[in-house]
């Protein structure tokens, strides 16, 4: 039987898995990414690892997910900013030198959907947009199977959609962006400067669920900001399925109702939006690395 590798690159973790041919994870680890060491110190570490786990496996290639922004052509990482120090590294060329495999790599949130598109949420849909909701803010279009990556290997994120006036600008991103309004992050610090004092993103929705007024207040916000992105993908992409993903939204999921019904104030009568939970779950991204893996090597027969 053949199997494939997937990688997640993280600010935090390492993690690999080795799947069949049926996306099925047979083995997996993580990791700790020591960022400040740079990237051949701590993949060096991974490489050593996968060579000892899983020397016996007939494994034929790999699939990388990486925080963008991304040189896909040339598996480059260009700048990503949880990543620095790693700025233009060529984790393609290094992963495929160090474990002699052919390799492919592509955005972790196009990965996230990818795999929900194959055997998640939007299995047997022709087309699937998926949201995170997590830290950050990130999206990944899913086309008949494919990943739609854009000219500038930007198409699908969302994170710098302007979705209201709001003077912040987090990162560099357009003010008013949405990963400034409505990642986990940027609850926090709405909240906090409306409270006075710090709070985290657990912190918000359950002073929200709790009846405070201004937590509330932020949360609503939120739930609005998320339905104006949505709305406006609905209108430019049309997909047969939204899949909204991360830990903000799966740990809270009583409010993907009343975004649900946000949405459809924003968007043409009789319009079907249909928007579900993310499936899959912590594995969204390795089983996607895998299927990327998977897939390179299909196309190769392909050609």
């Amino acid at each position: 039987m053949d199997y494939f590798i997937g990688i997640d690159i993280g600010g935090t973790n390492l993690r690999a898995c080795i799947l069949d041919s049926e996306y099925t994870i047979i083995d997996k680890f993580k990791i700790k990414n020591d960022v400040r060491m740079g990237p051949k110190i701590n993949l060096s570490t991974m490489c050593d690892k996968i060579k000892r786990k899983w020397a016996n496996y007939n494994i034929k290639s790999i699939g990388v997910g990486c925080p963008g922004p991304l040189d896909l052509k040339n598996g480059i990482i260009l700048n990503p900013p949880n990543l620095l120090g790693w700025e233009n590294f060529k984790i393609k060329e290094y992963l495929s030198d160090e474990l002699k495999l052919p390799v492919a790599v592509n955005n972790d949130a196009n990965l996230a959907g990818l795999s929900e598109a194959k055997i998640g949420a939007g299995k047997g849909t022709e087309s699937l947009y998926y949201i995170t909701l997590s830290t950050g803010v990130g999206g990944g279009f899913i086309y008949r199977g494919c990943i739609v990556n854009g000219f500038n290997n930007i198409a699908a994120e969302l994170n710098n959609m302007i979705i209201n006036e709001d003077a912040y600008q987090h990162s560099g991103l357009n003010k008013g962006g949405l990963e400034g309004q409505c990642s986990g992050l940027n609850i926090a610090r709405i909240a906090s400067e409306k409270m006075g004092h710090p709070l985290t993103t657990k912190d918000v929705f359950e002073n929200a669920k709790n009846k405070n007024t201004l937590c509330e207040e932020v949360i609503k916000n939120w739930t609005k900001n998320i339905a104006k992105a949505i709305a406006n993908i609905a209108v430019v992409v049309d997909p047969e399925i939204i899949v909204l993903g991360g830990s903000v939204i799966l740990n809270n999921p009583s409010y993907l109702e009343k975004i649900k019904s946000e949405v459809s104030e924003l968007v043409f009568k009789n319009v079907k939006i249909n928007i579900k939970l993310a499936k899959i779950g912590d594995d969204t991204g390795l089983i996607g690395s895998g299927i990327l893996a998977s897939d390179l090597i299909k196309e190769k027969i392909k050609a």
